[in-house]
């Protein structure tokens, strides 16, 4: 569980935004953009390009300079854990931060809410997703995966079955995560998936412009929730795959828009809907 977090103070016209190299694929502008007009707030949401070797001087600099906080992406995720002056729980687990709270005094707090996001995802579009209804199976295990294992096996999944092209990534996420955790061969992917009860790709696999899915989909089963991180496009090559199988299914848009909000909330002082009209804005 993230540790308690005081209340950011308000700037009179509190400023926060992304960081990241790249940084123009982002929705998250568009996002932020739409609460700040919905709610009425007088902030703004900046996306930033910073160079790595900049990293440690531009977090210095704009706690001081009306930004009340960030959100980080790649290639940055790793590297602000060793820069904050606070970091939570859940941070520390998964090895990576992707939001930022910048203290009245100047200090960064350092937190992970890409875990929160899934499950609220999950939550949402699957209302009767029960986490201990069987094993759960996640391809993949970079930074994005480990966000997901920790939040299932939080959530009380007792089986968490897992595969990646390079197998000792997976195992060292069975190394930090316990026995409740079971790696595959990548080439045994599709078996994996044999009553499973979750299934996740946590893999660029099927995003546009990257390496298609091909993992055979037959084994599992049809009362199995599929999502997939990926949302562009939002209905994916494993999302279709699983729909034909008759499963239940959870496009990725939802878990940008959960992992949003408790950013948006400490920085702005107001917690945001996440509702259509919130899709809608990032979709446009």
């Amino acid at each position: 569980m993230a540790d308690a977090v005081a209340p950011t103070q308000i700037a009179d016209v509190p400023l926060s935004g992304v960081i990241g190299m790249p940084i123009g694929h982002s929705k998250s502008p568009r996002l932020h953009g739409h609460w700040l007009k919905h709610y009425g707030i007088n902030g703004h949401y900046v996306p930033m390009s910073v160079m790595p070797e900049h990293l440690a001087e531009v977090l210095r600099v704009l706690p001081f300079a009306g930004f009340v906080g960030l959100n980080v992406t790649i290639p940055h995720k790793e590297a602000v854990l060793t820069l904050a002056d606070v970091v939570t729980d859940r941070a520390a687990l998964i090895g990576a931060a992707n939001t930022l709270i910048f203290r009245p005094d100047g200090k960064i707090h350092a937190d992970n809410t890409d875990g929160y996001g899934f499950i609220a995802n999950l939550r949402q579009y699957a209302p009767d997703w029960q986490a201990d209804a069987g094993p759960a199976a996640v391809i993949g295990a970079g930074g994005a995966a480990r966000a997901v294992v920790a939040s299932l096996l939080d959530s009380g999944v007792h089986e968490l079955r897992i595969t990646n092209r390079t197998r000792l990534r997976a195992e060292q996420i069975k190394g930090e995560f316990g026995a409740r955790v079971v790696v595959y061969d990548w080439a045994q992917a599709g078996n994996m998936l044999d009553g499973a009860a979750t299934a996740v790709n946590a893999t660029s696999l099927g995003m546009t412009g990257k390496q298609p899915f091909r993992i055979p989909l037959d084994a599992l089963s049809p009362d199995a929730v599929a999502t997939d991180l990926v949302y562009t496009p939002l209905m994916t090559p494993f999302l279709e795959g699983a729909q034909q199988r008759g499963c239940r299914i959870v496009d990725g848009l939802g878990m940008l828009l959960h992992q949003a909000a408790p950013g948006f909330e400490r920085w702005f002082g107001q917690r945001p809907e996440v509702d259509e009209a919130a899709r809608a804005a990032v979709l446009e």
